[in-house]
């Protein structure tokens, strides 16, 4: 086994168990942002070897918000499987992630395929519906500290999706006001616009970044925009609810 499926296999079971593992960069210095997209390939290989299903991409590191809270400054993409689908209005299990923690989106549903270099046009006429969402973030690196590479090379985080009520996407999304609650209280508030400006360019570094990987966001595909606010810790008892202007709500509760 070479050292790249060496990191996927570490990443996997790390997830897997929920235990924390070791960042990558520290010891292995010349790992690159390619080699760590294809230890993100070679992890989420493995899921879809065990049954999981892609159903789609994720963006991270969209807003200025993220990126400082992480320490990065460049966009990433992740992949999406069935599996880390969490129906609207269920409960998560706290137990099934190392320090997870959730951030207010705005996801697409594809109708038309994008491949490559698109314009902001030709992705929003790709689009079917959108709709508030959250992402449940949750990196594997042993307190919550990565570089670019670790992040990308452990599925930017990404751990689990709960997406609300689809909506027409011929509505201006651009500058949607966001309220993220817990428990009742306002913990987060922000703007779609905090999404490189507007979710749609999201979408478009999507088609692009997704390309590069030999790779094309598909028909039928969900895409998770990115984060709007800085991601707050997720405890058991908790009831979470995120409202997007226009858009409606969208909740969950942590368990134990």
């Amino acid at each position: 086994m070479d050292r790249l499926a060496r990191y996927a296999e570490t990443l996997d079971t790390a997830a897997r168990e929920a235990n924390a593992t070791p960042q990558i960069t520290p010891v292995d210095t010349e790992f690159s942002v390619t080699e760590a997209y294809q230890v993100q390939k070679l992890s989420v290989d493995r899921r879809l070897s065990r049954g999981e299903r892609r159903i789609g991409v994720k963006m991270g590191l969209t807003s200025r918000a993220k990126m400082q809270q992480v320490g990065v400054d460049e966009v990433a993409w992740g992949r999406l499987t069935d599996a880390m689908l969490i129906e609207e209005g269920s409960a998560m299990s706290r137990a099934r992630y190392v320090h997870p923690r959730v951030e207010p989106e705005v996801a697409f549903l594809m109708k038309a395929p994008l491949v490559g270099k698109v314009t902001a046009a030709a992705a929003l006429a790709a689009v079917e519906a959108i709709a508030p969402a959250m992402e449940i973030i949750d990196s594997r690196y042993e307190n919550f500290k990565f570089a670019l590479e670790d992040v990308i090379a452990d599925n930017t985080s990404s751990s689990g999706l709960v997406i609300g009520s689809w909506h027409d996407p011929r509505i201006d999304f651009s500058n949607l006001g966001v309220i993220l609650e817990i428990d009742g209280e306002v913990v987060q508030v922000g703007s779609t616009a905090a999404i490189l400006g507007h979710p749609i360019r999201s979408l478009v570094a999507a088609a692009r970044l997704v390309a590069e990987s030999g790779e094309q966001i598909n028909a039928g595909d969900i895409v998770m925009a990115g984060g709007i606010t800085a991601a707050p810790n997720l405890a058991p008892g908790q009831t979470v609810r995120t409202t997007v202007q226009n858009l409606g709500a969208v909740m969950f509760q942590v368990e134990d």
